[in-house]
């Protein structure tokens, strides 16, 4: 059977991100593990289920999810899984990684893991994107450098944060993951024009944000080999 891990915040996923790309590898009976940084349930971003932010009908099935998946309430610790026991690690964005998943060493050592063997595929979403700024790769270097890459641009952040760089809910967000790439030497193109932005460079799939969970949860399937269901 197929397997997939998924590291998942615990300072706020972006629902979408997570929960479409769960549902659809389960639908297609890939094996899913969820893991967090310290063990605990991850928490949801609020704006993620908020039906004036992300429609009712998408709200409604991601709270439903997020709530009674016995994966996503019942986690094992990042540091417990290993990378070589997966097919594909993946990992959903959300403003909250930025302050655990792409700071955790061992969350960075399950992406690098997963990147360099022959037989892995990673899937970074969104924020996420960031840690690959902080992931050593094989060679010196980070692992984004030279790499094609989408993520989570600019030009939608500036219209998030304020002057200071402070969220709605007050928390400064220590970077932007588009100006961390970008200095760690990826080669980034977030298609803005784009309706969706999912982008494959070796064993490394990276998708724009919520409205390319669809579209990422798909191109995985397909780098697994694994015939989507009708």
């Amino acid at each position: 059977m197929t397997t997939a891990l998924f590291v998942v915040s615990e300072e706020g996923y972006w629902g979408e991100e997570c929960i479409e790309p769960l549902t659809s590898l389960s639908d297609a009976s890939v094996d899913v593990t969820v893991a967090t940084p310290s063990g605990s349930p991850p928490e949801i971003d609020e704006r993620s289920v908020d039906p004036d932010e992300v429609g009712e009908e998408t709200a409604e099935h991601v709270m439903e999810v997020h709530e009674n998946d016995d994966r996503l309430n019942d986690p094992i610790p990042v540091a417990a899984a290993d990378a070589d026991e997966y097919d594909a690690v993946v990992f959903p964005g959300g403003h909250g990684t930025e302050w655990d998943i792409n700071q955790d060493r061992h969350a960075r050592t399950l992406l690098a893991d997963a990147v360099a063997g022959d037989d892995g595929t990673a899937l970074v979403v969104c924020h996420a994107v960031g840690i690959l700024a902080f992931t050593w790769g094989e060679s010196e270097g980070r692992l984004v450098e030279g790499r094609d890459v989408t993520g989570f641009p600019n030009e939608w952040e500036e219209g998030i944060v304020d002057d200071h760089d402070r969220m709605p809910d007050g928390r400064k967000l220590p970077y932007w993951v588009e100006d961390e790439v970008r200095a760690a030497g990826g080669n980034w193109d977030a298609e803005l024009d784009a309706d969706t932005s999912v982008t494959v460079d070796g064993d490394l799939v990276t998708a724009r944000g919520p409205g390319s969970s669809a579209a990422a949860a798909e191109t995985l399937l397909d780098e697994l080999g694994i015939e989507q269901p009708a």
